[in-house]
């Protein structure tokens, strides 16, 4: 007897459902990262098909009861839970605990989540389909914050930039323009650029693993949804990591992938971050400075800035000049808000041709 419209219609359902089905629960692993693991419950509220847990701790401990009572739980709903702990007497860090998880999993594309965030309901299937159209990119996606307010200014950040500058501003203090806590990536490209920094306490793995993506090629895109609630808390990892670690990666990366292709340029502030920025260069980039541009008469007025504390003789000297005189490009060492200052006006021959490397944010 031929089916009848009604049947094909409900058969190509099923098909549809039980093909996003097999999708997501053959190809996808979430790695969870904690202290101790006493982890967010989120995952086993999340109402997708089975997926593949590898839950590691960076701690010599497992909180047993905690986590073996929400393993059963996501075991009962078909998703298969591998907890993972270590016998060494000390935490041996973030990107030790994840490389361990993913080594253990095998799903073409991993998700990344820390335990005391929060999931979002529709995470993984948003950025599983963006992985699939963006196979090179690194997948983030927007996030609320717990307290509310929470770093306002950073996630304002986060949120809101274009795809664009999701690479335009890879230079700035804020670490990747994606949030480790929010990566979704396949394998395949976990593979290629090779596995987090183990180090440990101190080091930026994420920011690591950030630049040698871009290095390689691969791209970066976010999911405009908000898809995790990100906690804040005052011993997070990311608050051992000193302040000039980061800046040193960060001169570094601007040097390799921009400077050295630069015969010359102007840095945008003669004030504290411009001539840090300028003390941080290597000597051959510091020859490249033609001048320091600023919009504050009394910077101005002084006319030159000399690096008195270089071992170079004669000792390194910039001139000053206002920014209308500056000639392109630019690097711009910049305080960035939520609001840019009004002074802060770029003339239009200025925008097709400079890096932005922000000094700071407000928080």
């Amino acid at each position: 007897m031929p089916w009848g419209k009604s049947q094909l219609c409900w058969r190509k359902a099923r098909i549809l459902k039980t093909t996003s089905w097999c999708r997501l629960s053959c190809r996808c692993t979430t790695v969870l990262l904690g202290l101790n693991l006493a982890w967010s419950p989120s995952t086993i509220r999340i109402s997708l098909a089975p997926l593949r847990f590898l839950c590691t701790t960076m701690a010599a401990r497992i909180h047993h009861g905690t986590s073996y009572s929400r393993q059963t739980k996501l075991e009962s709903r078909g998703r298969t839970v591998i907890l993972n702990g270590h016998r060494h007497p000390q935490p041996k860090g973030v990107g030790y605990s994840r490389n361990v998880a993913v080594f253990q999993s095998r799903g073409k594309y991993l998700c990344f989540q820390d335990a005391d965030d929060v999931m979002m309901e529709g995470r993984v299937r948003l950025q599983l389909d963006a992985a699939i159209k963006h196979p090179d990119s690194i997948i983030g996606c927007q996030i609320t914050r717990n307290p509310e307010g929470s770093t306002k200014r950073y996630t304002h950040w986060l949120n809101n930039m274009s795809q664009a500058q999701l690479f335009t501003q890879v230079f700035t203090s804020h670490g990747p323009t994606v949030l480790m806590a929010t990566w979704f990536c396949s394998r395949a490209l976990f593979d290629r650029v090779g596995k987090f920094d183990e180090r440990g306490k101190g080091v930026p793995e994420d920011l690591l693993f950030f630049y040698n993506h871009l290095r390689q090629g691969g791209g970066v895109h976010r999911v405009d949804a908000p898809l995790l609630c990100y906690r804040y808390h005052e011993d997070g990892a990311s608050r051992s990591v000193q302040e000039n670690t980061i800046w040193d990666l960060r001169v570094n990366f601007l040097e390799e992938r921009v400077l050295q292709h630069w015969k010359h340029f102007t840095i945008w502030n003669a004030g504290k971050q411009g001539r840090h920025l300028f003390r941080s260069l290597t000597p051959k980039n510091q020859l490249k400075v033609l001048a320091f541009c600023d919009v504050d008469s009394k910077k101005i007025v002084k006319a030159f800035y000399t690096y008195h504390e270089s071992k170079q003789r004669p000792k390194p000297t910039v001139p000053v000049v206002h920014f209308t005189e500056a000639r392109p490009p630019f690097v711009l060492c910049v305080k960035m808000v939520i609001k840019m200052p009004a002074v802060f006006n770029p003339p239009p021959w200025l925008l097709p041709r400079y890096t932005l490397i922000v000094a700071s944010i407000e928080l």
